[in-house]
């Protein structure tokens, strides 16, 4: 990390204008020879507490008692770290830092980082410009307007065009004086595949969006193709030592001191979904570039604000990346919202059909996460039915697992209880059962007495309970084939656990709906039933094959304990035993070539 001098950071200082970086967020009177007073930009209030001393270059408010000098009110304020606001500073205001000294290699890599980033700006500026200037460039102009998003915002974003000419960015780049091997660390072109010596621009007849870290230093481009029969539809600069697409949040240097001031962010999908929610006055949205959120960019975020606010396509995608949002969120402790928006409908196609003032108002009305995900698996199944209600379970238990106790769950909870008619302790219970990763063991426990719960405290199921609880598992995931399984097989012989003879007589007959009907004096069984549900659910596609092999695997390890008993007791019959066996292993092997030919 880049450290520079005391002399630098006291030279910003001397620079600045205090009361232009303030007025930026506040509007300020004068109340004395050294002292203006304003609203506090940190906390809502009616009479003005909020006073900065532009000598001093120091602020204080005396309602929420925010305090500090200019670095510290521009970290608050833009969501920057130290080194991030005073290098906002210095370039804001014309100061040259310098840095202390450091390893000739770090040096090298920051100048060379310095050197691509300017590269970057450069081609960013020549795409702006040819998009407004470029007879070419009208197409795009058209669909932009058709968009419904104006010139000013795509201005402030520096949306541009790419020439259709294969060579325009490379030789403006090479006039201004940078190589191509410059240009090709920073994915501004490529090299041709039947030519290897031979370079060309990487991004032609496309609609040029760039990305950019928090300072607005541009990082890359996502290009839109303006062509039906021009692929992919977007195109994304590579990753690359500048560039790394799963850190990148696109209009994160137009949203940050907004979402700061807000202490929200709202997440959308895509680049024109950015721009429209700007347009509509939403300025603390960001794009998550796709439907999957990472670690880096909520790490990114988190230094904004705490409360982060969904703002996605309502699709089978969307429900997926909002399950991984909550699950990242919880980890760090925001609070994570979600806008309920049409089905099949993004935030940009809503502004453009019903007007800002809707969007606005679903935004206003955002819900916790965890409620918005119960409603839909809800709306979604059948709970006049025990089968649906089962479903709407095993859907839950996910966001369930992952949200931390407090009001927020309670509720959820308590929604859920009532819709599956159960009491919220006994959902409670079923929810810890299926999170329980060790099941308790009956027979084959560590008393060895039946019905007794093994410790819970990292107690692991030995192979052979594994392979049952799997079995019992494809029995729940495959309903009807588990269910005639499940008619044919005698328990007592062929299961070795306590509890898992159990759980299979009880889902015997009600595999459509397992969790029906429990005993309401066995938290055992309840617990394994709940987690074989929970791991039904999670199974994927099945086939009946893969169901008939764990059985037959049961099988083999029944004749195999029999084998051994008979052998220990010094009782005839062992032959016929074996030979059962390799009947049993030649099934085994018949069934394991069908699934691999299925794969």
């Amino acid at each position: 990390m880049t450290r520079y001098t005391a002399d630098s950071r006291d030279r910003v200082r001397d620079a600045v204008d205090m009361l232009a970086v303030v007025s930026q967020h506040t509007e300020l009177r004068r109340a004395g020879a050294s002292e203006y007073v304003g609203r506090c930009p940190f906390h809502d209030e009616r009479t003005p507490s909020f006073g900065v001393n532009p000598i001093e270059k120091v602020y204080h408010c005396f309602g929420c008692q925010a305090s500090g000098d200019v670095f510290t009110f521009v970290m608050e304020t833009e969501g920057l770290d130290f080194a991030g606001a005073l290098q906002m500073l210095a370039d804001r205001f014309g100061v040259e830092l310098q840095t202390e000294q450091e390893d000739p290699r770090a040096a090298q890599r920051r100048e060379r980082r310095e050197r691509l980033h300017s590269l970057l700006g450069r081609a960013a500026a020549y795409y702006a410009r040819y998009l407004w200037e470029a007879r070419e460039a009208r197409p795009a102009r058209e669909y932009l307007d058709r968009r419904g998003l104006g010139e000013e915002t795509l201005r402030d974003f520096r949306v541009g065009y790419a020439p259709s000419a294969w060579d325009r960015m490379l030789t403006a780049s090479r006039r201004a004086g940078f190589s191509d091997e410059d240009l090709l660390a920073v994915g501004l072109a490529q090299r041709s595949k039947t030519n290897p010596g031979r370079i060309y621009d990487r991004f032609r007849e496309r609609i040029m969006f760039p990305s950019t870290d928090a300072r607005g230093h541009v990082l890359g481009f996502g290009a839109r193709a303006m062509r039906e029969n021009q692929h992919p539809k977007y195109l994304n600069t590579a990753e690359s030592e500048i560039y790394q697409k799963r850190s990148v949040l696109f209009g994160i240097d137009r949203a940050r001191a907004a979402a700061a001031r807000a202490d929200q962010a709202i997440l959308v999908e895509g680049y024109t979904d950015v721009l429209a929610l700007h347009q509509a006055g939403l300025h603390e949205a960001v794009g998550i570039m796709g439907t999957a959120l990472t670690e880096e960019q909520i790490g990114e975020l988190q230094r904004v604000a705490q409360v982060l606010v969904l703002c996605l396509d309502a699709d089978a995608a969307g429900q997926e990346a909002m399950l991984r949002a909550a699950a990242l969120t919880e980890k760090r402790r925001l609070e994570l919202q979600v806008v309920p928006l049409p089905e099949g409908t993004d935030p940009a196609e809503l502004i453009a059909r019903d007007g800002a003032d809707a969007l606005r108002q679903r935004v206003a009305a955002s819900v916790p996460f965890l409620k918005f995900h119960i409603e839909r698996i809800l709306d979604r199944n059948d709970t006049g039915t025990a089968a649906g209600r089962d479903e709407a379970f095993r859907q839950s238990l996910d966001a369930l697992g992952n949200q931390r106790e407090g009001a927020v769950k309670d509720d959820a909870v308590r929604r859920l209880a009532g819709a599956l008619d159960l009491t919220e302790p006994r959902l409670r219970q079923l929810i810890e059962g299926a999170a329980q990763r060790t099941v308790a063991l009956g027979g084959a426990g560590a008393t060895g007495r039946p019905g007794t719960a093994a410790p819970t405290n990292g107690v692991t199921l030995d192979q052979t309970v594994r392979v049952e609880r799997a079995f019992l598992a494809l029995c729940v995931a495959l309903p009807d084939a588990g269910a005639r399984m499940l008619f044919e097989i005698d328990p007592d012989q062929l299961i070795t656990s306590g509890v898992m003879r159990r759980a299979a007589r009880h889902i015997a007959g009600r595999t459509h709906s397992p969790l029906a009907n429990l005993p309401p004096d066995d938290e055992v069984l309840a617990r394994t039933v709940a987690d074989l549900v929970a791991r039904a659910g999670r199974a994927g596609h099945l086939s009946e094959d893969q169901l008939t092999h764990a059985r037959l695997v049961l099988e083999r390890a029944r004749l195999e304990r029999a084998i051994r008993r008979a052998r220990a007791e010094g009782a005839v019959g062992i032959g016929e035993l074996a030979r059962e066996r390799e009947a049993v292993r030649e099934r085994i092997r018949q069934v394991y070539a069908r699934l691999e030919r299925a794969l």
